[in-house]
């Protein structure tokens, strides 16, 4: 009997071991050239990666050089790990495509920084820019009517206005 045990749990050990190096390696091979930069993912970052809602990513650097070129801009701050991004983020991306709003995401889960740097207190928030500076803001998981109030009369109408 305790030999049976023995030969259980060194099998047992075995599989462990063989599911932490395939997993390491897929991580790898997904982390592999991603647009962040760093070889080193949290795991909720790393399981976004191909999904298309968390694509048009914005990098620390752009942001701030966009910034300082003051042009126009509207940023999704978010995090991987927040339940309430993970149920705000299906619903936004698809009416900024139809709206055709090129909505730039910062996932603040790899660059904490900057949260504080925006004045990002939690996360979901959408903060829209115009010359350097922001004008329009919106916070939290909200119903498809916020959001799309927002868009259209902030984000939108500030750039009709810019037009005329």
């Amino acid at each position: 009997m305790k030999r049976n045990m023995i030969i259980f749990a060194t099998i047992l050990a075995a599989l462990v071991v063989v599911l932490i190096v395939v997993v390491n390696y897929q991580n790898n091979e997904k982390t592999e050239g991603n647009p962040y930069g760093k070889s080193n993912l949290d795991q909720a970052t790393i399981d976004q990666l191909d999904d298309p809602n968390y694509q048009n990513l914005i990098m620390p650097e752009e942001l701030e050089e966009k910034m300082e070129a003051e042009e126009e801009l509207t940023v999704y701050f978010y995090s991987p790990i927040c339940i309430h991004c993970q149920r705000t983020t299906p619903i936004v991306v698809p009416m900024v495509d139809k709206l055709g709003v090129d909505l730039k995401k910062m996932n603040l889960l790899e660059f904490p920084e900057q949260g504080a740097k925006y004045n990002i207190q939690s996360t979901p928030t959408i903060v829209h820019y115009e010359n350097g500076e922001e004008v329009a803001r919106i916070v939290g998981e909200q119903p498809v009517t916020a959001f799309d109030n927002f868009f259209h009369e902030k984000v939108l109408e500030d750039s009709n206005q810019e037009e005329e």
